[in-house]
């Protein structure tokens, strides 16, 4: 038996008559039957085309509003809500960290409001005497931490949870980042809302430029892997810090504040020269995990990252960036939970929450526990040490409560 010939593959150049490796045999016969749809079943496919999702953009209707929760905005002497309170037994316009600090051993009063989980709170700068809270119920409140212990005001504009807040130097402003994809700069006083951003992203943290005189410039890292640079007074993006190979968790000032550092699901650290968007250090090794959530010590020479292998690693704030090796705080289980480490102002002791609920103290120098107690039924994501009340603490959960501890 004869073998089949093989047609011509046909010229390369000509594009309509080359038929390279499909080219079939000399005397065989292909049927093809064109497969067409009829006009009844294309009407018929268009129809359910409704049933399909559409890809709609997120738009912001501009609708936010605010609710003042106390009698009055002014007291009799004329003075603000916002105003320090000066009727107490501790100066709250003292410097942070001169006095001694110790260890909370209760909880003392049990905030309540939120009906979702809290995922961050705020001390207001300087003073300490309100904070805000930010929640995945979509809200943001401000709470006194005198007094009355209760909420002042609610902001109201987002309509996805909100995943991060971040104080302006004196106060008066701050900025929400929220899951539905926006970020919104707030009076704290007012409650107006005076501006909105978007990068089409979902934002996972943002922060002011500590500087006093880049005050009107935030940074906010995102879903797409990126640092996005915002100009409040013009609403543009200056700058873009596009490097890390995964959602950017948190973004923390060093050096003067000429220098930020950004941690990322990448399970990388990138240290930034400020408004320069190439990476001066990259720190990266096969034994690092994730760090989601990061802290500086008081003394800004260090950073507590909280690291999900369950530890909180230490690295240098300076120009090398290096990790402190003998100094790492174990003990607690916060496996998949960006808990956010706190210090005391002193900077003697290290804090953080976990999955179970814990609040967890340990020392600084030595690195052994000191005092671990059960403070929230849910996780606790989030710990700030009062500068001024050295022994007080506030802590938030995932079970929708805020609690003072003392």
């Amino acid at each position: 038996m004869k073998p089949k010939k093989r047609k011509e593959k046909g010229d390369p150049g000509n594009a309509e008559g080359f038929l390279g490796p499909w080219a079939g045999y000399e005397g065989e016969t292909v049927k093809t039957t064109p497969v067409t749809a009829t006009e009844e079943e294309l009407a018929e496919a268009l129809n359910n085309s409704t049933d399909l999702p559409k890809l709609v953009e997120e738009e912001d209707d501009g609708n936010e509003k605010t609710i003042f929760h106390g009698k009055s905005t002014t007291d009799y002497l004329g003075r603000t809500y916002m105003h320090v309170p000066t009727d107490l037994d501790v100066d709250l316009l003292a410097e942070p960290g001169i006095k001694e600090a110790y260890i909370p051993k209760r909880c003392i009063h049990t905030y309540t409001g939120h009906t979702k989980g809290v995922n961050a709170i705020r001390l207001i700068p300087n003073s300490a005497h309100m904070f805000l809270s930010a929640s995945m119920d979509s809200k943001v409140k401000l709470w006194d931490v005198y007094h009355d212990r209760r909420c002042l005001r609610t902001f109201i504009g987002h309509t996805k949870g909100v995943r991060d807040i971040c104080f302006s130097n004196d106060g008066k402003r701050f900025l929400t980042a929220s899951l539905d994809k926006w970020i919104k700069l707030w009076d704290t006083e007012t409650g107006q809302c005076i501006s909105r951003f978007t990068t089409k992203r979902i934002p996972y943290c943002v922060t002011f430029n500590p500087d006093e005189d880049k005050q009107n410039i935030f940074l906010t890292g995102c879903q797409d892997k990126k640092i996005y640079q915002f100009d409040v007074t013009t609403g543009e993006i200056t700058q873009e810090y596009d490097q890390h190979l995964g959602p950017v968790n948190t973004i923390t000032f060093v050096d003067d504040n000429r220098r930020f550092i950004s941690t990322s699901d990448d399970k990388t650290l990138r240290a930034w020269e400020f408004d320069i968007p190439v990476v001066i250090k990259y720190v990266a090794e096969p034994s690092m995990h994730s760090l989601p959530a990061v802290t500086m010590h008081p003394d800004k020479k260090w950073l507590a990252c909280q690291s999900l292998d369950n530890q909180i690693v230490v690295y240098s704030a300076k120009d090398r960036f290096r990790q402190h090796r003998s100094k790492g705080f174990r003990g607690h289980l916060i496996a998949g939970y960006a808990c956010k480490p706190g210090f005391s102002p002193d900077g003697r002791f290290v804090m953080s929450g976990d999955s179970a609920g814990m609040l967890w103290f340990w020392d600084w120098k030595t690195c052994k526990v000191l005092r671990k107690y059960k403070a929230h039924d849910g996780v606790l994501i989030g710990c700030e040490w009062h500068p001024h009340e050295t022994s007080k603490v506030l802590t938030c959960s995932w079970d929708g409560t805020i609690k003072l501890h003392d």
